[in-house]
């Protein structure tokens, strides 16, 4: 065999076939924020599409796109071209007519003359009038001619594309041939019509006629919706002129036709596609503003490239009801706005497929939702910024590094002492056996001595239940709480899952009542209108959590905006009052009372400055020895972080 020789350099065949049209990682956390803030995943992704992720444009600049395409294509040309070039091409024939006439002194010149003054200004008719003219300029007759081949070609060609090079000349075989072919296309399309088949006859039908088709359709609904384009774009045209110039033009084609079988089957498959493709808006008009004259066929193919670009720009609006990325038309997008922009669609469409395939986002009987997987990577994301911030001069250390009997090893051994009950460090003991046994010059066997024992050293590590409760009422969206809250629960909670496993935390969330919540559902939840902040009941789910744990340090962190409002009543129904009553207050100090003879911890966020908030914390921090933080909200997941780190440490109250 050949020696096969191989080149290698840089790609230039455009974009990187090998590089990922976009980090979904990257795109995951831009969701996350959304949801966090209170969107929810549908309007997240929908707002990610908008803005498209990193690298790629997305929906609102491809809009954009197809907004000043639209107006390229306005500003193309006008439509009326025809006409006056059809008027232009009979003045130049006239002109030369009654040149040759003028020099010519006999009595037939004149009444030639008097033919060609009496012609009717209606362009479409005149043309009609001259058709039996006898010329006597070959320079006129030639120019006349060139009217009828024009209107035919363009006319024939506005339908089909491969036309004007097959009607280019004057062979009488082309003209039977297209009216063979278009014999052949009624039959099909009105096989199709009646729900036949037609994979065969559309095989047949191409092999015989394909060179009428440049485009190559593949079945036939791909040649339907190639020909009805066109013929809605020539129905749209015609309605976008005058009555008159639309007339004029009318009659000036059945005319350039000639042949009534052929403009039979024009009128039959215009019937056809019509009634196949009845959503082009056949009977709408085109608004084109440009000055330049567009010959028919120009004409239909501006009209057809701006009913492309109005239906692009409705599409990538995504404002009607249940709209999807699946109704951009994708070929009409790369025609108008290029193969990149294609590109940058089919990059979209994937996202939401790769996101579930990795396993972030989920499909459920409520839509799709976060999975555990994209919430640690979210979790993992706020943590990361709140350690960012934190000082590095170790505060919040979890680590008690007293050595004893029980925990994790550090990884390095000490001699052994009478009384340790540490677990024995074989490797380094026999280690320390044969290094004296070789130092003493004495041979195997090793002996082991009592100066030889190791012990492994551990740090003893303590737990704490952890709980977490969080204010969920309508307050915290307006002014803005909702998402740093989130984003510090799930920092919060991905510290606990990943470091201090020992821990038991759990997240309660309270409005009119409270409730527990993973942390799926707490990226989850919504923003609702609900009045009630119920402290009270929140602080009993809380000591509940704590009790479930007596050897571990209890801890709780209350995030709120509000002064308690809501309490549970004695048959469990939750009463609500604005301003807040004495039984709300009396019963929410029970519940801080109860944590307290427990020995909990009770710390409290406090977000704003409502008064009667700063009133009941400085009181409950009085009572419990906890303490009240007022963090802005850029910085709630650092103080809620670094205090969790510091209370654990403490040593538990006696009761």
């Amino acid at each position: 065999m050949p020696d096969r020789k191989f080149r290698y350099g840089p790609w230039d065949g455009g974009p990187d076939p090998l590089t990922s049209p976009y980090d979904v990682r990257e795109a995951l956390d831009e969701l996350g924020r959304e949801v966090l803030s209170g969107a929810s995943l549908r309007e997240a992704l929908r707002e990610l599409l908008r803005r498209g992720p990193e690298g790629r444009r997305g929906l609102d600049d491809l809009l954009a796109r197809a907004r000043q395409r639209r107006e390229e294509v306005r500003r193309r040309g006008d439509l009326a071209g025809t006409l006056d070039r059809v008027r232009q091409m009979l003045d130049q024939a006239l002109a030369a007519e009654k040149d040759t006439l003028a020099r010519d002194p006999g009595d037939d010149a004149r009444m030639h003359e008097m033919e060609l003054d009496t012609l009717p200004d209606d362009t479409a008719r005149a043309v009609r009038e001259l058709s039996s003219y006898d010329w006597q300029s070959d320079e006129a007759r030639q120019t006349y001619e060139q009217i009828q081949q024009m209107l035919r070609r363009d006319v024939l060609d506005a339908q089909f594309a491969g036309m004007k090079q097959a009607l280019s000349g004057q062979d009488p075989a082309v003209s039977e041939a297209v009216r063979d072919m278009l014999a052949d296309l009624n039959h099909l399309l009105a096989a199709h019509a009646r729900g036949e088949d037609t994979t065969d006859k559309f095989a047949e039908f191409m092999d015989k006629h394909g060179e009428f088709f440049p485009e190559n359709p593949r079945n036939t609904d791909e040649l339907i919706d190639l020909l009805a384009r066109r013929a809605a774009a020539a129905e749209r045209m015609m309605r976008s002129l005058s009555p008159q110039q639309r007339d004029e033009l009318a009659r000036l084609m059945q005319e350039a036709l000639g042949d009534p079988n052929l403009a039979s089957q024009l009128g039959q498959l215009r019937d056809n596609l019509r009634a196949l493709r009845p959503g082009l808006e056949w009977d709408a008009r085109a608004r084109m503003r440009g000055e330049e004259p567009l010959g028919y066929g120009e004409a239909v193919e501006a009209v057809a490239d701006l009913a492309d670009v109005e239906a692009l720009i409705e599409q990538l609006a995504q404002e009607h009801p249940g709209a999807t990325l699946d109704d951009v038309d994708v070929e009409a997008l790369e025609r108008q706005l290029g193969p990149g922009a294609t590109v940058d669609m089919r990059a979209l469409r994937q996202l939401e497929q790769e996101l579930e395939r990795q396993g972030y986002i989920a499909r459920g009987p409520d839509g799709l939702r976060l999975t555990p997987k994209a919430l640690r990577r979210l979790g993992e994301a706020a943590l990361r910024r709140v350690f960012q911030q934190l000082e590095s001069t170790g505060r919040g250390d979890h680590d008690d590094h007293r050595t004893g009997a029980a925990d994790e090893p550090v990884g390095t051994s000490r001699e052994w002492r009478f009384g340790d009950e540490h677990p024995i460090d074989a490797t380094r003991t026999v280690h320390n056996a044969v290094l004296r046994s070789a130092g003493s010059g004495s041979g195997p066997p090793v002996q082991l001595s009592v100066e030889d024992f190791a012990i492994a050293e551990t740090e003893r590590r303590s737990s704490a239940a952890v709980a977490l409760c969080v204010d969920l009422s309508y307050s915290m969206v307006q002014e803005g709480r909702w998402g740093p809250m989130k984003q510090t629960a799930l920092a919060l909670s991905h510290l606990v899952a990943t470091r201090f496993r020992q821990d038991a935390l759990e997240i309660i969330g309270f409005d009119r009542v409270a409730r527990r919540l993973s942390p799926v559902q707490l990226a989850e939840i919504e923003p609702d209108w609900i009045q009630g902040t119920n402290l009270q009941h929140a602080l009993m789910l809380a000591g509940r959590h704590v009790r479930r744990h007596p050897d571990a340090e209890p801890v709780i962190l209350v995030v709120t905006d509000g002064e308690p409002t809501a309490h549970l009543l004695a048959d469990g129904e939750p009463y609500f009052s604005w301003p807040t009553t004495h039984e709300t207050l009396r019963a929410t100090i029970n519940e801080v009372d109860a944590v307290t003879r427990y020995g909990a911890t009770l710390n409290f966020f406090m977000l704003g400055e409502d008064p009667g908030l700063a009133r009941f914390v400085d009181a409950v921090a009085r009572r419990n020895g906890g303490r009240v933080f007022t963090p802005d909200l850029d910085r709630l997941g650092d103080f809620v972080v670094a205090d969790y780190l510091r209370a654990r440490r403490g040593f538990r109250r006696s009761a």
